[in-house]
């Protein structure tokens, strides 16, 4: 953690798996403890004419955004900032992916904030038939992102990833090596990212296993930590020259994710 008198930017994001149930379950009580600047959710479910007032602007954020997906009820991202964002872009230029309502690009100064809600390549009847819909999507971000890191933006990528890079990341690898979300070119498109210069937080500073963000539902699991890293944090090198501390709060419940939290040097801005 950052000593008090050193400015810092703090990123939390959490897919909430439906912002208008978690509502009820603490929703309000974590924004005011976890004191973000910048908090992004995934899994919203939600258009914004949904929500209710204390979800659309709740206490000690300036600015809330959201997007839906055309689809009723499914996917959806959202972002509540204690200072306006200087642009938000929601288009990957890809018809089909942004119908999905995945993406928020929000630019704060020099840093980018991408909040991201990755397909899950399971599909229909568990078949993995959307995997090559889940690559498709993670390649063109990249585009999306690389373009900005060429511009001299600093991105960080923060969301559900719906992918367990290494194996150190799932409580149970060998049980789930045709599962999507662990299987092998899932995971290696998120190692080409890492290979082409973004840094995973968490891992930048905790190299030590039984450290997830994900439990399935069924009764116990969370409580034996039977679980999946899934919910990442990925710098690119220069937001990584910022990175103050990275972590995951299990302890909060609600969703059958937990929130990550990012540090940053304020100086990450200028």
């Amino acid at each position: 953690m950052l000593c008090p008198d050193v400015p810092r930017f703090r990123i939390a994001s959490f897919n909430v798996n439906g912002i208008r149930s978690i509502a009820g379950k603490g929703l309000h009580r974590w924004l005011e403890r976890c004191d973000a600047d910048v908090v992004a959710l995934q899994e919203t479910r939600a258009r914004p004419e949904q929500l209710s007032a204390d979800l659309l602007a709740p206490a000690g954020y300036r600015t809330a955004h959201f997007v839906a997906a055309e689809r009723p009820g499914y996917s959806g991202v959202g972002l509540y900032c204690r200072r306006p964002f200087d642009a938000i872009e929601t288009s990957i230029g890809v018809r089909s992916f942004d119908a999905e309502g995945r993406v928020q690009l929000a630019r704060f100064g020099r840093l980018t904030v991408a909040n991201v809600y990755f397909p899950n390549g399971s599909g229909t009847d568990r078949q993995n038939d959307r995997v090559p819909f889940k690559l498709r999507f993670y390649r063109r971000l990249f585009q999306v992102l690389d373009a900005r890191r060429a511009a001299g933006e600093r991105v960080i990528v923060v969301g559900d990833f719906n992918t367990a890079p290494h194996e150190i990341d799932l409580a149970r690898p060998k049980d789930n090596a045709k599962t999507s979300g662990f299987l092998p070119e899932e995971r290696k498109e998120v190692q080409r990212w890492l290979k082409a210069g973004y840094h995973d937080a968490f891992r930048e500073l905790c190299p030590d296993p039984g450290h997830y963000t994900w439990w399935s539902q069924r009764f116990g699991v969370r409580a034996r930590n039977v679980g999946w890293r899934i919910d990442l944090a990925l710098l690119c090198a220069d937001a990584r020259a910022h990175l103050v501390a990275c972590m995951h709060q299990p302890e909060v419940l609600g969703s059958d994710h937990c929130p990550v939290v990012v540090d940053l040097d304020a100086s990450v801005l200028g």
